[in-house]
């Protein structure tokens, strides 16, 4: 077949009229893409006691969740050729039915992460705690190309598994904690969930904090504004809305050390809700240095624009205690304040 379409292109014309112009030439149609197949997947020691919506979720990325739980509600997905449901946990050795699923084309961002280690607070075959820089999100989405687990996956391939055990935000710096192995992120997800860590965070405030207020328990509700970004305030009455799904919040407060027109707090949380210091700090009338969100805009561009040059949010995650997932110590990982944060705290001291 080859042999002759060369041939073909090699012919000279047989008459004059086969070289008249005949139009424009017919667009070449491109090849239809192939259709998904049913694939097989046998779990291995990296899904181990993973929900299987989690497992398809990770499988086939880029469908959107709705369609995963559509077809696993419609018996589609199958567990050692059995039905399921999306919480069936899955076991070594179990296979997975994933059936034909178009996956949009890729988009290129994982593939487009630099590989980048960051700083190791401690790091043994089940877990990796690092500490996070401020302006480096946890993960890609939300306009975000890529962030930490993306490029961290990048510098380490030989990585079976890598997974995030919980968040920080963006403009958050400090102690952050992956898993290498499945067992380990279910074990630590528990703690996380049951409360069973301890997060103690680094803030500076504007203002001087008041003495007595040490506990701040209000509810907060998550929401998107009008712009579709995501957003946090407090619930103070049962006759608000939100007061049915607001989530109860607890932060405890210790006062570090006054600097005039700033305040060091050493905050604690029981909950781990979304920007809880920070609408808890803000909602107290004492925001925290540097927040672009629920901060003093004036004040932010101010610092950011004055000889202390000042342009991150004030908010590091300093400690955290956990149970370590295979030998049950308790870790104590701590992470030191940030240059940047110390030479802003020791202009204040020094008065300038």
């Amino acid at each position: 077949m080859a042999g002759r379409i060369i041939e073909a292109k090699a012919r000279p014309a047989r008459s004059a009229a086969a070289k008249k112009p005949q139009g424009p030439a017919p667009a070449v149609q491109a090849a239809p893409a192939p259709k998904p197949a049913v694939r097989l997947i046998t779990v291995d020691e990296g899904s181990d006691g993973q929900r299987l919506d989690n497992f398809l979720l990770r499988e086939i990325k880029g469908v959107p969740k709705t369609l995963v739980y559509r077809v696993i509600r419609a018996g589609e997905v199958r567990v050692n050729k059995g039905r399921a449901q999306a919480d069936t946990r899955l076991a070594l050795g179990d296979v997975v039915r994933i059936p034909p699923v178009r996956v949009p084309e890729p988009s290129g961002l994982a593939e487009a992460a630099p590989p980048r280690e960051f700083p190791v607070l401690f790091e043994d075959e089940h877990l990796l705690v690092i500490d996070k820089p401020a302006g480096v999100a946890v993960h890609g989405g939300s306009g975000v190309s890529f962030g930490v687990i993306e490029q961290l996956r990048r510098a380490r391939p030989q990585a079976k598994f890598l997974e995030l055990v919980h968040r920080l935000d963006k403009e958050t710096s400090g102690v952050l904690v992956l898993a290498k192995k499945r067992s380990a992120l279910t074990h630590l997800q528990d703690q996380f969930r049951g409360r069973e860590t301890g997060k103690t965070y680094a803030a500076l405030v504007w203002g001087d904090w008041p003495e007595k207020l040490k506990v701040i328990d209000v509810a907060l509700h998550k929401y998107l504004d009008a712009d579709g970004e995501r957003r946090v305030r407090q619930v103070t009455s049962s006759h608000d809305p939100a007061a049915e799904v607001a989530k109860r919040s607890i932060t405890l407060v210790k006062v570090v050390e006054r600097l005039g027109w700033a305040t060091i707090l050493d905050v604690t949380i029981k909950t781990g809700r979304t920007h809880q210091i920070r609408v808890h700090l803000a909602e107290a009338g004492h925001a925290i240095v540097g927040d672009p969100k629920y901060g003093d805009f004036t004040k932010n561009r101010d610092i950011a624009r004055g000889p202390k040059r000042f342009e991150r949010m004030f908010l590091h995650a300093r400690r955290l205690k956990f149970t370590h997932p295979a030998t049950q110590a308790e870790l104590c990982c701590e992470a030191a304040l940030p240059p940047e944060c110390q030479t802003l705290c020791q202009s204040l001291t020094a008065g300038s």
